[in-house]
């Protein structure tokens, strides 16, 4: 089944120089990326991004690391995008994930996690539109 996701690769991410080794891991995987950009998110875009988590502890921190430089994010397609990808970034605290995944080969710890992705189609088709328009797509 095709599906699209949501990926970002975090400041910890970016302030490290592994935006192309996320990437290429998804192309690599054959994943399509149809939206792509860089940009620093918002207080109001991050608070509404983790809006899920208002309601615990860590939220505000959520917001300050997500917050404290520049993203990338984009929109991979392929089949089964959504747990393929899920399963390639390895579980929230880096420390405990897996090697060979993004987070066990490169997290610092379970906030400095290198990247996010969409956990479910609810999350995906809630998350994208914080950051996308449809007119960021492109086609292959």
């Amino acid at each position: 089944m095709i599906e699209r996701t949501l990926v970002l690769v975090k400041p910890d991410g970016v302030r490290r120089g592994l935006i192309g080794e996320v990437i290429s891991r998804f192309e690599r995987k054959g994943f399509r990326i149809v939206a792509m950009k860089m940009l620093r998110m918002s207080r109001s875009q991050a608070m509404e991004f983790y809006s899920v988590h208002a309601d615990k502890p860590f939220y505000k921190d959520l917001v300050e690391f997500i917050t404290s430089g520049p993203i990338v994010a984009m929109i991979l397609e392929g089949d089964s995008a959504i747990s393929v990808v899920r399963n390639m970034i390895g579980t929230t605290d880096g420390r405990k994930a897996a090697p060979g995944t993004i987070r066990g080969d490169f997290a610092l710890s379970i906030q400095e996690n290198v990247v996010h992705a969409s956990d479910s189609p609810e999350s995906y088709e809630r998350e994208y539109k914080i950051i996308f328009s449809e007119n960021d797509f492109v086609s292959y």
